[in-house]
Formats: structure tokens, C-alpha cells, sequence
């Protein structure tokens, strides 16, 4: 290496090391077979999309935001998603942290029992729910008959079905962000004094507070949407258990144009999340 080469990397060094370089993606022409499917999927994803704008009544939009079917299911929702998250985070990151930190026996298994509600169809977990926490329940009689407490068809048993669904997006989240943090670092907290769970609340959290982030706005997200176990397990009553999804449901029947304002809402809501983890998800380094 020549003197002047020493002095360029030493002042690529003082300056914070040497830049990447862009790579050229190879070829800016697509083939034919390719493109044409590409471009229909395209239209396949975006068309209703488009379609449910098109045919939005803007116009009276305003009312049928404001009006009061509208404006309590709205509510009910975001309150509902709101607890649900909270209850996922509460019982999902001590449980990403036990799949992620800790051997045990039968690890993969558990862990396909946590994302199971991801692929079970939403209407089969309500069920399940049912048989759990009804009032004839494995687990329900039980909370009747010691503590009078009944889940199913209350605004509880809403929070109960959308955490139930939403938890499995957490869990993901915060287990993959747990991989890829150093444990050393907790190690290292472990041989200056603090105890395992100090050192989890002051060094792991924050280092995992991006993931656990993302995770919370996926599992509002989820549980806003939820349908499926919703209508199962606690029911569709306007004020108490009407969310905005079974509301558009219901509005579909009678006011296409309620089911219409409603959907667009949820639209934007799912637009926000997309755009608010944008810079985690969706960019290529």
C-alpha cells in the first residue's frame, strides 16, 4: 500500500469508515412472461382499492361519520384495539422473551402453538374461545360460578377475541428483534450486580424498544380489524359489542354508503400503520 493510499483510509477511518457503495441492479428491462403477470397481480391488489374510492360518497361523508351508529362503533374499536394491545403486551413480550432467551423442551412446538392464531380461520378461534371462556366453558364455569365474571357478548369478551388474534404479531416482532440483539449485553449487566429481570427492564427493553414498537402498531392494526372471533364470541350488539368491522357488515345491508365511509376509515388506519413502519419493514439496505 502506498503512502497515499494509508492516508486516504486513515481519513475515510477519522471521518467514520469507508462509504458503502450503490450496487447497479443488473438489467433495467423486464421479460415479457415476468411483466404481464406482474402488472395483473398489480391490478388484482389495487382495482378494489381504487374501486372503493371511486365509489365513495364524499360528499355526505361528514354525516356519515358523525352519526351515532358510526361514531360508537368507531369508538368501541379504537378503545377495544387499545386494551387488546395492552393486554398483548403485557403477556407477549415476557413470552417472546422465554422463546427467544430460554432452552426448554418441545421450544418449536410452543412457539407453533403462539403463531397458530395466525393461520387458524378467525371464526374456529371464536369457537374455541367459546368452549374456553363460555359459560359452560372449560376454564368459564369456573369464572362464573367463583367470581361471576362472564366474557362472552360483552365489550370484554371484544378485547378478550382481538387480543386473541393480535398477540401472535407481537410475539413475532419482539422474538425476531431479541434474535438479533447482542445477549451479551445482558450478560454483561448479569456480572456487574443486577439480577436477570433488572437487567431485562433496563437493558434489554430499550434495545428492543424498535421491535416491540412495531409490534404494537401490527397487533392495533390486527385487533381493529377483527372480525371473525369478534361476531363468535361476543356477538354483534351496537354500543357494547359492534366494532367497525361487524358495523360495516351490518351497514352493508341497509346503508351501503355508512359501510362505504366505515371501510374507508379502516383504510386509512392500514395506510397509517404501512406508512408508520415504512422505514423498518419496507426499506432494502
Amino acid at each position: 500500500m502506498t503512502p497515499l493510499d494509508t492516508s486516504d483510509a486513515v481519513a475515510e477511518t477519522l471521518k467514520g469508515g469507508p462509504r458503502r457503495r450503490r450496487v447497479r441492479t443488473t438489467g433495467s428491462r423486464v421479460p415479457l412472461p415476468l411483466l404481464l403477470p406482474a402488472l395483473v397481480g398489480l391490478a388484482f391488489l389495487l382495482l378494489p382499492l381504487i374501486a372503493l374510492l371511486v365509489r365513495a360518497p364524499w360528499r355526505s361523508l361528514p354525516n356519515q361519520l358523525t352519526s351515532t351508529e358510526v361514531w360508537q362503533a368507531l369508538q368501541l374499536s379504537l378503545l377495544s384495539a387499545t386494551l387488546a394491545t395492552a393486554v398483548c403486551l403485557v403477556l407477549g413480550v415476557p413470552l417472546a422473551w422465554v422463546l427467544a432467551r430460554t432452552e426448554f423442551p418441545g421450544r418449536g412446538f410452543v412457539r407453533a402453538l403462539v403463531t397458530l392464531p395466525l393461520v387458524l380461520p378467525p371464526v374456529v378461534g371464536g369457537v374455541a374461545l367459546l368452549l374456553a371462556l363460555g359459560r359452560n366453558g372449560v376454564v368459564g364455569q369456573w369464572l362464573d360460578s367463583w367470581f361471576g365474571i362472564t366474557l362472552p357478548f360483552t365489550t370484554t369478551g371484544v378485547v378478550v377475541a382481538e387480543a386473541f388474534v393480535a398477540m401472535p404479531f407481537l410475539v413475532i416482532s419482539v422474538e425476531g428483534t431479541l434474535r438479533a440483539a447482542d445477549p451479551r449485553y445482558e450478560e454483561a449487566a448479569q456480572t456487574l450486580g443486577a439480577s436477570r429481570f433488572t437487567a431485562f427492564r433496563r437493558v434489554t427493553l430499550p434495545l428492543i424498544a424498535p421491535g416491540i414498537a412495531a409490534g404494537s402498531v401490527l397487533a392495533w392494526a390486527r385487533a381493529l380489524g377483527e372480525f371473525g372471533a369478534t361476531i363468535t364470541f361476543a356477538g354483534n350488539f351496537p354500543g357494547r359489542t359492534q366494532t367497525m368491522p361487524l358495523a360495516v357488515y351490518l351497514a352493508l345491508q341497509n346503508d351501503p354508503e355508512a359501510a362505504i365511509a366505515l371501510s374507508l376509515v379502516l383504510l386509512a388506519v392500514s395506510i397509517a400503520v404501512l406508512a408508520g413502519l415504512r422505514d423498518r419493514w419496507m426499506t432494502t439496505s
